[in-house]
């Protein structure tokens, strides 16, 4: 991470929180505690209204917020609700990335929405998926963005095992499972795989492009004319 977008996150970080210790601040960041240390001197030697001290943590001075967001205290609640109940579910780099934009969003809400936000009593677990079904949704998200064909070994619902060379096109959640979309080279059409039944997979160093017949959209179209 480039040290501007440290200091940047640095600050959001310390604004979304009532107090942050330099350990909590050094563990988000990836960095160690004397790098907080020096980061926040440097930002409070530009004039950023950091209070605190090593030791016993770090807070924002009022006056130094954004332009509140606009939220009603309902909206804001509604957002916290969504990343708890999503954050069992998904990838650890998602999740974690999740709980990074709530923390800028809450950051910059209005006290009374913020306050509503935080005190909400509803809570899931975090424990949705072990850290293997995580890493593998990681990697079906990586290469779909990155649009790279996936070798999968597979076990269908009768226990028959195949290997497949497919085209990732989307991850869908269904309740307590996953399933990847994605265009079947073997079988020359769109097929669901469960996340959960796929034995192994690797990255090819081939890159798909759009192709009619071939696409996410054209997968819909299929499945909503079936």
């Amino acid at each position: 991470m480039r040290r501007a977008d440290r200091l940047f996150q640095l600050v959001h970080l310390i604004r979304g929180r009532r107090l942050s210790t330099a350990d909590f601040l050094a563990t988000r960041l990836e960095v160690s505690m004397r790098t907080v240390y020096r980061d926040v001197a440097a930002l409070q030697a530009q004039g950023v209204p950091i209070d605190g001290e090593a030791g016993v943590g770090y807070r924002m001075r009022a006056g130094f917020d954004l332009p509140p967001l606009m939220f009603t205290k309902q909206e804001a609640q509604s957002l916290v609700a969504a990343l708890r109940l999503a954050q069992g579910q998904l990838d650890s780099g998602l999740a974690r990335q999740a709980e990074e934009a709530m923390l800028k969003i809450l950051g910059v809400m209005p006290s009374a929405a913020r306050a509503a936000a935080e005190s909400l009593a509803l809570y899931a677990p975090l424990s949705g998926l072990d850290q293997a079904m995580r890493d593998r949704l990681a990697s079906l998200r990586e290469a779909t963005e990155s649009r790279h064909k996936l070798r999968l070994d597979y076990l269908d619902l009768a226990g028959a095992a195949s290997e497949r060379v497919v085209r990732p096109l989307a991850c869908y959640f269904w309740g307590p499972t996953w399933t990847l979309a994605a265009w079947c080279e073997k079988r020359a059409g769109f097929r669901n795989f469960r996340v959960d039944r796929i034995q192994g997979l690797a990255l090819l160093d081939e890159q798909f492009r759009d192709e009619a017949g071939k696409t996410l959209a054209d997968m819909r179209r299929a499945e909503s004319q079936a």
